[in-house]
């Protein structure tokens, strides 16, 4: 499931090397350590990867917020953690935004929301991390750490899902199709999981042995960014949970996370 990639001309050549200029080269192996969920990459595939993240942490600025520290793994590891779901897709899907704002811990957006009733509301839920539709990531640095575990939660994952759902407009997990997909076939995937999700939420949504997330069954929106942090963590899991969704997720990202990852 991989794209015939083009050689890199010499503009692209030059853009990777200033990239990696301002990278120490031992950051990058102490950052692959760490995280598990690269885990089974082969070589050619971790070269990628390395590339692409070192363009990505070029393209778009780390700011920190409220007196965060960012280590310099840390940085790296969302770096790495961030281009792997565009891996086969390229950079040019995360275009149109240019900023990935860092605070030490969850935070509280405290702003206007207009709902689709045009009711106005304040949302001042603490949150892990946002994705603002033309607008920056946000994370919550001690989240992103916590995504070195293979445990389903990822939370630079499941932003970066956002911010590829938005490639046609609002978050409403139907993301741009590549040629051969079929949006039926995603809409009868995606819709019959989560109708089955909302049911057995809804019945007890503290049963361990929910397939997903609870979060999942907000709306169509996030159980596309939740499925996606199972597609890359737990590919086993969301496999056998909701094999035609795992089925969508790998045409869309052109990878199968369980080829290469322990169950």
């Amino acid at each position: 499931m991989t794209n015939r990639r083009e050689p890199l001309g010499w503009w692209d050549r030059r853009r990777l090397r200033r990239a990696h200029a301002v990278i120490a080269p031992s950051l990058w192996p102490a950052a692959f350590s760490r995280l598990a969920l690269l885990r089974g990459l082969d070589t050619d595939a971790k070269t990628r990867l390395k590339d692409l993240a070192a363009l990505f942490l070029h393209d778009k600025t780390l700011e920190l917020a409220r007196d965060a520290e960012l280590d310099p793994v840390l940085g790296v590891e969302i770096g790495l953690t961030a281009a792997l779901p565009i891996l086969e897709l390229g950079l040019d899907w995360y275009r149109g935004w240019h900023a990935v704002i860092l605070y030490p811990d969850e935070f509280v957006p405290e702003r206007e929301v207009v709902d689709e009733n045009g009711l106005v509301w304040v949302d001042d839920e603490p949150k892990s991390g946002e994705a603002w539709h033309q607008g920056p990531v946000i994370l919550s640095l001690a989240d992103a750490a916590a995504g070195r575990r293979r445990d389903g939660f990822n939370v630079v994952i499941h932003e970066m899902a956002h911010k590829l759902d938005m490639r046609n407009g609002s978050a409403n997990g139907h993301p741009p199709l590549h040629r051969g997909m079929r949006d039926a076939d995603w809409a009868a995937a995606f819709s019959t999981a989560y109708d089955d999700l909302c049911r057995r939420v809804d019945r007890d949504p503290d049963d361990p042995g929910l397939p997903l997330d609870p979060y999942a069954s907000e709306s169509p929106a996030e159980l596309f960014a939740v499925a996606t942090e199972a597609f890359f963590e737990l590919p086993h899991h969301l496999a056998d949970a909701y094999p035609s969704v795992y089925a969508q997720l790998a045409a869309f990202y052109r990878q199968d996370p369980k080829q290469r990852l322990p169950r």
